[in-house]
């Protein structure tokens, strides 16, 4: 052995050891866990009475028509094999018919991009969008899937309050004129995840004119669309500027096991995100596109369906709203949701939420306190409760033991 063989083994062994963990990137050893899934595996449990995941109600999903159509496509060229990036050309051409409708002008299935769930779609946002230290602005209280996507890639959040009509547009546009350059605001402005609110129509416009001002872009999450009570919704974002990328989801009236959703906007940031979901996962499911596809050719069918889930989730969102009413009085505020999964409640006489859960679930029900809805961990007089997979009886006894947990 040389001098410098001896050199370099020394050197060598005199390097630290370093364990897995060591390993990890900065980026994911900084990103907190979402509280809703850690809750996921003490909800789990039979004898928790969950208003905490934000689930759809699987007695709801039509898994006979969809095991028809998956057997009918199982055997159709292609269906077991790789397909293109941007998703299935016929699906893409039935969710631009249902975007053009929406949007009051056309939208091509050239402009769509079939997303393996719309979680993907903020994945790929992040990653052809953001640089460290741009400054992104969402709401508070804010969909914790989007707070964590951001998170990973090292940026800014500015949370702007919303109310019982949604982000304060206002406040927003205070925030611009003081300096506030962000790439883009994130809303869920249809029956909001977790708050229940809907951006009213004057706000929508004044978000498109103050994006086409300053030249920010608007993502538009726009997930629980179809889930309204009453059959409608406003008309989105995107029918005032182009400046917005739209995310859907089958998830929430089909089946999110299914994992698609998609994403329109413009033509620079889909051949982006196009790239980026190249390199992610190729594609999403070639044969969950089919069957999607073929479900979604059976108009009729899918509308009866539809509007059956509408009727479940509002009988199922009035009886939590009054039985929370009912059982707190004046030390609760909730809010009556018009569409979506969720109830947003604010307790008036001091109770802090997270020591709540705790004894909670200790009673046998779980919510989500509203601390993990935020970028500085406010709303802590705040919880989110989904009612859209408890029968109206559970969530009478579901009140009940969180009264006895508020007494306590």
């Amino acid at each position: 052995m040389t001098a410098t063989d001896s050199a370099t083994a020394l050197t060598v062994a005199a390097l630290p050891a370093r364990g897995v963990g060591d390993l990890l990137s900065r980026r994911i050893s900084d990103l907190q866990s979402s509280a809703i899934r850690d809750l996921l595996a003490v909800t789990s449990r039979p004898e928790i009475l969950s208003l905490a995941g934000g689930l759809p109600d699987e007695s709801a999903m039509p898994a006979r028509w969809l095991a028809d159509t998956a057997a009918e496509v199982m055997t159709a060229p292609g269906a077991l094999q790789y397909s293109t990036t941007e998703g299935h050309q016929g699906l893409r051409a039935v969710i631009a018919q249902w975007e053009t409708a929406w949007r009051g002008r056309y939208v091509g299935p050239d402009e769509v991009i079939v997303n393996t769930g719309s979680q993907q779609a903020l994945d790929l946002l992040g990653k052809v969008l953001l640089d460290p230290g741009d400054d992104v602005v969402v709401e508070d209280p804010a969909y914790v899937g989007a707070l964590q996507s951001f998170a990973l890639a090292d940026v800014r959040l500015a949370a702007i309050p919303q109310d019982a009509a949604g982000m304060r547009t206002d406040l927003l546009e205070q925030a611009l004129r003081a300096g506030l350059r962000p790439k883009f605001v994130y809303l869920t402005p249809t029956f909001h995840n977790p708050a229940g609110s809907t951006l009213a129509d004057d706000r929508r416009r004044h978000v498109a004119a103050l994006a086409d001002e300053f030249g920010f872009l608007v993502v538009e999450d726009d997930a629980y669309r179809e889930l309204s009570f009453d059959g409608s919704a406003p008309a989105p974002i995107a029918a005032y500027t182009d400046r917005v990328v739209r995310l859907g989801t089958f998830s929430k009236i089909l089946a999110p096991g299914l994992r698609v959703g998609w994403m329109t906007g413009p033509v620079e940031v889909l051949a982006a995100a196009a790239k980026a979901k190249q390199a992610t996962d190729l594609h999403t499911s070639t044969l969950a596109q089919l069957m999607l596809h073929r479900a979604a050719a059976e108009t009729d069918r899918l509308a009866v369906h539809v509007a059956g889930v509408r009727r479940l989730y509002a009988g199922r969102a009035g009886h939590l709203v009054t039985a929370l009413q009912q059982t707190f009085g004046d030390a609760v505020e909730v809010n009556s949701p018009a569409g979506g999964m969720f109830a947003w409640a604010r307790f008036t006489d001091g109770t802090d939420t997270t020591p709540l859960l705790q004894r909670a679930l200790a009673e046998g029900v779980a919510f989500v306190p509203g601390p993990a809805f935020s970028t500085t961990g406010g709303n802590r007089d705040s919880a989110r409760f989904c009612f859209a997979s408890v029968p109206e009886d559970r969530l009478d006894e579901a009140v009940a033991r969180l009264a006895r947990a508020h007494a306590g």
